[in-house]
């Protein structure tokens, strides 16, 4: 039986982890553009994604995106990254229930965090390099944001 306070948890990672993740992915575009970073962010996506999200983009509609993106890929292969989208649509069932609504997804989900702020560090050339702007505040705040949900998610999971 889940208690309350853990299903209130998850449904606070899943929406709040996504909207700073989708945050982060356009914080990304229009910055430094880091592949990596995106890739990170790609695949936190796909972990917290809302369950509502998630089976729409694991169904039919997530299929036609999916040729579409690649077909896009075709002929625009910087702006459309078709192998971040495939993740949603063809993971295997057991890898996806093995990671979404786990410990070892929020796990990952904290790693994913670090790497992207180690990232992040190494792009801007360190800490003596760094220059503060409202762009550089506002990345690290989603990136705040990030772990505060993943660590309230984990925090209520393991009770």
């Amino acid at each position: 039986m889940v208690s309350s306070a853990a299903y209130d948890a998850a449904v606070s990672f899943q929406w709040g982890g996504t909207i700073s993740a989708l945050f982060l992915l356009i914080m990304n575009r229009f910055g430094r553009q880091s592949s990596k970073q995106m890739t990170l962010l790609a695949v936190y996506l796909f972990i917290s994604c809302p369950d509502v999200l998630f089976n729409i983009l694991r169904g039919q509609v997530g299929s036609w995106i999916a040729f579409l993106v690649v077909a896009a890929n075709l002929f625009f292969p910087q702006t459309f990254p078709a192998s971040r989208f495939i993740l949603f649509v063809i993971t295997p069932d057991w890898v996806t229930d093995g990671l979404r609504d786990s410990l070892p997804g929020g796990i990952l989900s904290i790693i994913i965090g670090v790497s992207i702020i180690f990232t992040e560090i190494r792009g801007i050339g360190g800490f003596r390099n760094c220059q503060c702007n409202l762009f550089c505040f506002c990345y690290y705040l989603g990136i705040a944001s990030l772990f505060v949900f993943t660590i309230l998610y984990l925090s209520l999971e393991t009770w």
